[in-house]
Order: structure tokens, then sequence, then C-alpha cells
């Protein structure tokens, strides 16, 4: 078998594969929110979240509250947008990766979007007597879904290109992880969300990042190959 035939099916079984990875967690995502949206007023629903409220409190501590606070500010807009840019600038200006530049944005702003779209589809009034101020509507919650897909997306850069030591890679994950799960809970905690909102907000999420990272790596590849077919002729005449 030729170098020239051993790379192409490799290249077919990588597809293969990563084609098969997101349309199974695709699939299960949207399976999986879709049957807790049409649960969410169920009087099961109901006492899950009651119950939610109490052990969020028991977790974390009843007097923790402006702890949680700072935790839940690592996923509001305002910090995301801040370190969303901060993202594009070291991979513009020091790493020199400019398809990060667009995959960053497109991840972080379309998750916001996304939400938006959800929430004003679902109209699921937010938890009464809640401990912070705050507004809009509650399902799917917005700390939740875009904490999965910055945070996410912020995984995957790690896992992709942190490679010389495993070590690191898994701490820096299971940081990444660990963050992602405490803002979902600070937001039960402070009753600004049910916890089928946090639930369904990590569902929607990592079905976002399921989808948006495999197109813009196959957008990419798309765009790479028309630039070198246009290049290259380009190159002869010189």
């Amino acid at each position: 078998m030729t170098n020239a035939l051993r790379r192409l099916l490799a290249g077919f079984t990588l597809f293969l594969t990563e084609f098969a990875i997101t349309l199974i967690l695709g699939v299960l995502g949207v399976v999986a929110f879709l049957a807790l949206s049409r649960e969410v007023f169920d009087q099961d629903a109901a006492t899950f979240d009651a119950n939610a409220f109490g052990w969020a409190q028991h977790l974390l501590g009843a007097k923790r509250q402006q702890w949680v606070e700072g935790v839940t500010f690592f996923a509001s807009r305002n910090f995301i947008v801040v370190a969303a840019l901060a993202l594009v600038g070291y991979f513009l200006l020091l790493r020199r990766h400019r398809w990060y530049t667009l995959m960053v944005p497109v991840v972080a702003l379309g998750g916001i979007s996304l939400n938006l779209v959800l929430k004003n589809f679902y109209q699921r009034p937010r938890p009464l007597l809640p401990l912070v101020s705050a507004t809009g509507l509650s399902f799917p919650s917005g700390h939740a879904m875009i904490s999965a897909t910055f945070y996410g997306l912020l995984i995957y850069l790690v896992q992709t290109h942190v490679r010389h030591s495993a070590w690191l890679r898994w701490t820096l994950t299971a940081g990444l992880v660990v963050l992602i799960l405490l803002i979902g809970i600070t937001r039960v905690y402070l009753r600004v969300h049910y916890a089928t909102d946090v639930i369904a907000g990590f569902t929607a999420g990592a079905v976002w990042l399921v989808i948006a990272i495999p197109m813009l790596r196959r957008l990419e590849d798309v765009v790479k190959k028309r630039f070198r077919a246009v290049a290259q002729p380009v190159e002869k005449q010189l």
C-alpha cells in the first residue's frame, strides 16, 4: 500500500469516526434536551427542582453567597465577551492561528444567541424569591449554557494543543469541568434558576459545541484546499 493511499484511508477513517461521534452525541443531546423540555412543567420535575434548591444550599453552605456570586460571574455575558476577545487576540497576535479567531467568537456568541432564542421560545419564568436580582426568562439557564460552550471550547483547545504534558492537559481539563459544574450549581444556589434550567443549559451547550466545532473544522479544510488550488496556478506563472 502506497503512502498516498494510506493517508487517504487514514483521512477517510478519521472523517467517518468524527462524523459518527458527532451524529451520535448530537442526536442524544437533542433527544435529551427535547425530553427534558417536555417535562419542565411536570410535577416530578417540580419536585426535583424544589429538592435541588436545598441540595445546593447544603453542598455549598448556607452562608457562602459572596463566594458563590464570584463563581457565577465567570459565566456572565460581560465576562465571556471580554474573555473571548482576549482569546481572539492571543490566537491572532501571539499564536498566529487565524482560524481560531473565527472559531472562538462563533462558538461563544453563537451560544449566547441560541440561548436567547430558546428562552423566548419556552417563556419559563424565573423561580420565586431569588437571593440576588435577576431579569429575563429562566429556561434554559444562560450561565449554564454559556459556560458549557465557552469553557467546553477551552477544553477542546487544551486537549488539542497541550500535548507536551498529559498531567497538565488533564489537570486543566478537570479544572474546567469543575468550573462548569460549579457555575451551574451556583445558579440553583442563588435561586435564579431551577435545576432543570441548568441541566437543559448544559445539554444545549454541549449540542452546540458538538455541531459547531466539527462544522468549523470542515469549513477550514475546504477553505484551505480552495486556497491552495487557487495559489498553485499563480505560483507556476511566477
